[in-house]
Parts: structure tokens; C-alpha cells; sequence
């Protein structure tokens, strides 16, 4: 059996409406983010550039893992305890262990070089949560929607969200325990992806799979920009 016969296109079955998709989205435009400078040893200054990316998926998709994996801080987490009020709303059945659910978001950063430092910022995964989105996503310059092949509708909404502000994204699918069960193909079949969308294995546990997955996000981004720049 496919991933495509257990989860319906998209174009068949609309994806699910992210709560603030149909609102006006604040005007946030995704400037290059300012640049602060230190000394090099000969005594002039080298820039250094500050890009935020958002890690977005469905509950329990792996999110919170994702950024504590690769931050070389210690994550800001807001994580609250899972209470008896949510039994019906979020589906834990493919996550039984899961105690604890993000709240406004989660926070990492990586310095790549003496030039580059990443600032990640997680979503909360549950529909309710959305009203926080936009202010998480302003300044962005690209995104990683984590996927699960046991509930991949889930990331209907984030990479619908996405598309339409035009933020470029790459799609990681969460192995968990399982591995990973499907083809890529047949993933990006699923979610009715652009074909400029990257579509890639990861262990949000592995801090190497991880920054594979960066690395993908930071190649397309730097494909988009030089195709622009020739256009």
C-alpha cells in the first residue's frame, strides 16, 4: 500500500485550512536581517548575517526534538503538560508517550561560521494555536515542515501556509522508530508538491540529520536566489 492510498491527494481532498489562512497575513516583509560586525585579527571588521528559519508540522511530528537536536544553546522550550482536557482533541495515538505539547514555540540557534548564525523557531502543532503563527513567521527567510508518514494531512496546512506567502521550504519526513516506510516520490506525491520543493529523509534525534536537512534548506535557498538574480 502507498503513502498516497492511506492519505488522498490534496488535489482530491482539500488540505485543512490553517486557522489564520484566509486572514490578511501582518506586514512583515522578509528583508535581509540586519548585520552586526566583529573585529578579524588584522583588525578590520568581518559581517556577520543573522537568517531565521521556522521548523513547522503537525502535533507530535517532532519539532521540539528537531531544534534541541542542533541548537548549541540550550532551546528555549514552552512546553505544558498534556491534561485530560485535550483527550479528543489531540490525537496521540501515534505518539502514546507523549506528556508534554509546545505552546507558543521553540527556540535555537547554531552558528554555521564566523559569518552565519541560524536562529530556528519551532510552531506549535495543534490548529489552535495558529493565531501565533504569523508573529512567529515575521523576518523569515525559509521553513522545514517535519513530516510523519503514519498522519502526513497534518502538514496540509503548514505547507499550505507556506505556499501561500511564498516562503521557500523543504520537507523533511520523520523516520521515528519505523524508519521510513515510504519512497520520497511517493511522499512528495502526497503532499502535492511543487517539484522545486525538496523532499528528504531525517531522524530529528540526529543532530547530522538534521543540519542534512538545514543544508538542504540552505541550498535551495541559494538556488532561488542566484535563479532571481539571472532572471
Amino acid at each position: 500500500m502507498s503513502v498516497a492510498s492511506e492519505h488522498p491527494r490534496a488535489s482530491d481532498h482539500p488540505r485543512a485550512d490553517h486557522p489564520r489562512a484566509d486572514h490578511p497575513q501582518a506586514d512583515h516583509p522578509r528583508a535581509e536581517q540586519p548585520r552586526a560586525s566583529s573585529p578579524d585579527d588584522d583588525g578590520t571588521r568581518r559581517r556577520i548575517t543573522a537568517v531565521k528559519f521556522i521548523v513547522a508540522g503537525g502535533f507530535g511530528v517532532g519539532k521540539t526534538t528537531f531544534v534541541g537536536s542542533i541548537s548549541e544553546v540550550e532551546p528555549l522550550r514552552t512546553e505544558a503538560p498534556m491534561t485530560v482536557l485535550s483527550s479528543g482533541v489531540d490525537d496521540t495515538s501515534a505518539v502514546s508517550g507523549k506528556t508534554t505539547t509546545t505552546v507558543v514555540l521553540d527556540f535555537g540557534r547554531i552558528t554555521v561560521d564566523d559569518t552565519l548564525i541560524m536562529y530556528l523557531f519551532g510552531t506549535p502543532g495543534q490548529d489552535r494555536f495558529g493565531f501565533i503563527w504569523d508573529d512567529l513567521i515575521a523576518g523569515a527567510l525559509g521553513a522545514v515542515v517535519l513530516v510523519d508518514t503514519r498522519r502526513v494531512g497534518d502538514c496540509f496546512a503548514a505547507c499550505d501556509y507556506f505556499e501561500r506567502r511564498s516562503i521557500p521550504f523543504v520537507v523533511g519526513v520523520n523516520g521515528f522508530d519505523s524508519g521510513q516506510p515510504f519512497p520520497l516520490d511517493e511522499v512528495r506525491e502526497a503532499l502535492d508538491l511543487a517539484p522545486h520543493v525538496p523532499v528528504v529523509n531525517c531522524d530529528a534525534r540526529s543532530r547530522e540529520s538534521v543540519k542534512e536537512v538545514l543544508i538542504t534548506l540552505l541550498t535551495s535557498l541559494t538556488a532561488r536566489l542566484s535563479a532571481g538574480a539571472r532572471a
